[in-house]
């Protein structure tokens, strides 16, 4: 290797992207200089990292960069970089003592902590997309892959719910329940614990379903806001919801947010229960 060569050790308890980050970012701000970044994931001991750091004490242009979090091997890192004269880069150091200072309190030492928020983020992309596919009954075979399938029909609330629930991390498929249209199989092979009936009473849905048209730029006379064809869907979204033995909730006077956190409820009983 060229002696001119930049030798930037990453050091982390993680997987070390932040360290990797910051390195190329700052070693970029020095125009054509040739470096190279040598990452050190999952090392946390410091009889893995003190081969790394005598390696380092071998090339005048070495730097360690580092994110692990545990004291103690911190501690270390410094005190045997100090003695072999290296450089280094406590990256998380200063912003936690600051924290630590304006808090009151000393931070948890856990590595890792930002990859189990990323792997949340992950999942609830993961669930958002489910959520999107499965929307309205597009694809019935959903109903059988999520984690919770609502039923009810129309201007209940399913969607909304659907995505709010998704931001929980729980996959949604819902279905539309209509007098004209068969249940899909896949609703009835559903374990009905995971199947939740949504209802509302006419007078509420008749005023959403007006302004539903209204937004559409259609007739708020249309069949679609009639009060007895709501009530003759609600008739036979109730017979669907007997012959399922699901629960169900009335979400006539409820937010979203309240119908969802019932729902995280009871799935969170029946998850402990079973």
């Amino acid at each position: 290797m060229d002696s001119s060569t930049m030798i930037i050790y990453v050091i982390s308890d993680s997987i070390g992207e932040t360290g990797e980050l910051i390195a190329k970012s700052s070693v970029k701000q020095f125009e054509s200089y040739n470096y190279e970044i040598k990452r050190y994931p999952y090392h946390n001991s410091i009889e893995q990292i003190e081969p790394i750091l005598e390696e380092a004490s071998k090339n005048k242009k070495s730097l360690i960069v580092y994110t692990n979090v545990v004291q103690k091997t911190r501690d270390f890192i410094e005190e045997k970089a100090k003695a072999l004269n290296l450089h280094t880069v406590d990256v998380m150091g200063g912003p936690m003592d600051q924290l630590e200072d304006i808090l009151g309190y000393p931070p948890l030492r856990e590595p890792g902590l930002i990859r189990r928020l990323d792997d949340n983020y992950f999942k609830k992309v993961e669930a958002i997309e489910f959520a999107v596919k499965y929307d309205d009954g597009k694809d019935p075979r959903g109903a059988k892959k999520a984690d919770i399938c609502l039923v009810g029909i129309s201007r209940t609330s399913k969607t909304p719910l659907s995505m709010y629930l998704a931001n929980k991390l729980y996959k949604v498929a819902n279905i539309p329940l209509v007098p004209e249209v068969p249940v899909p199989s896949e609703v009835y092979e559903k374990d009905v614990k995971r199947v939740i009936g949504l209802t509302c009473n006419p007078e509420k849905l008749i005023s959403i379903r007006e302004e539903r048209l209204k937004s559409l730029g259609l007739s708020g006379s249309a069949k679609y806001a009639n009060i007895e064809r709501i009530k003759e869907e609600l008739r036979y979204s109730q017979q669907i919801m007997d012959e399922l033995g699901c629960i169900v909730i009335d979400v006539s006077t409820k937010a979203i947010e309240e119908t969802a956190e019932i729902i995280i409820d009871y799935m969170e009983n029946m998850e402990k229960n079973f």
